[in-house]
């Protein structure tokens, strides 16, 4: 049996890749418990990145991308899954290291996968995606912390991104005062759809400044951007106040002190959702059912399908995508 999938080579000369949808068949996936057909797939800072050069990400070609995917299960060799479950899968380098969602059928490892939870169907699910799981994880862990609606605006970075969006709209929805933090001006009405009360522009928080504390300002904040903008925001926290830290579209260091840790109490929580153990899956997965709202989520949605690939994976890499892309891989 053949199927669609976007598949990367590389001339190992040169070392360029290329992407293009390929036909295939089932013997050319690699090994896995369980057979999924896939339904729907999103476009990630990571699948762009291996769609193009590889970030380091992928190990050996050809590779199909996707690091996550919604769909059915078609056979499974474990007693979790039987045919006709519907499953979602987000993270365990799947789409990186192990083939991935941008193909009309995936094999995986069961421990991989999560039941689809009640009240979400596969393409809800994959506008919510990798970045939208993560952002649900960060919001656990801010609230796992203290946070509180009622304690001060929650400041979000990269606001209009994968990530930022699925924040803003939760928070909003759980009755937090919400900041969006975007460096593209023509975004801000989109924020403010989502439930962000505050736009702050990019340009107020992207330089660090000499003093290590400033006014107190957030009572909460989910940063996708790392960076100058992180260690400037550490300074600008509420006292006990935490950051959940998602992300590092602003660079991987960090010109901080530990000022605002030492002095204020400020707590930096690392998100990560590729290594994320099961049970805090689910619950991520249940809470995303009943807290973010389905009607923003489709405000979200940029859809797409496998020949859009390769021009989105550019686009991502350059900040020019909004929201969520979901791809339909079966288009």
């Amino acid at each position: 049996m053949m199927f669609n999938a976007l598949v990367v080579t590389r001339d190992e000369e040169s070392r360029k890749t290329s992407a293009s949808v390929e036909q295939i068949s089932l013997d050319k996936l690699p090994e896995g418990e369980v057979t999924v057909a896939v339904e729907y797939s999103t476009m990630n800072y990571k699948d762009g990145l291996c769609i193009g050069p590889g970030g380091g990400l992928v190990r050996k070609y050809p590779h199909v991308p996707g690091i996550d995917f919604a769909g059915t299960v078609e056979t499974s060799l474990d007693d979790r899954y039987k045919p006709g479950d519907k499953v979602v899968l987000t993270g365990w380098r799947v789409g990186e290291a192990h083939w991935g969602g941008y193909s009309q059928k995936a094999n995986v490892k069961a421990d991989w996968l999560v039941p689809l939870p009640e009240g979400l169907d596969t393409r809800q699910a994959m506008a919510v995606g990798t970045a939208g799981f993560t952002a649900m994880l960060a919001v656990m862990a801010l609230e796992d912390h203290g946070l509180q609606p009622g304690h001060g605006p929650v400041l979000v970075t990269g606001a209009a991104g994968g990530v930022g969006s699925v924040a803003t709209a939760i928070l909003a929805n759980l009755g937090y005062e919400v900041a969006g933090v975007t460096g593209r001006p023509e975004t801000a009405e989109y924020l403010t759809s989502l439930g962000a009360t505050q736009i702050v522009a990019r340009d107020e928080l992207n330089e660090t400044v000499k003093r290590p504390l400033e006014a107190e300002n957030w009572a909460g904040c989910v940063d996708a951007v790392g960076g100058a903008m992180l260690a400037r925001v550490l300074g600008q926290m509420k006292y006990g106040a935490s950051v959940a830290a998602v992300g590092l579209a602003g660079g991987a260091g960090l010109p901080a002190t530990v000022i605002p840790f030492l002095l204020r109490g400020v707590n930096l929580l690392g998100i990560d959702s590729v290594m994320q153990p099961y049970q805090n899956r689910l619950r991520a997965w249940q809470r995303i059912a009943s807290d973010l709202p389905m009607d923003k989520l489709e405000t979200m949605i940029q859809p797409a399908k496998l020949s859009d690939l390769p021009q989105l994976g550019a686009d991502i890499l350059k900040g020019q995508i909004k929201g969520r892309v979901v791809v339909d891989v079966n288009a």
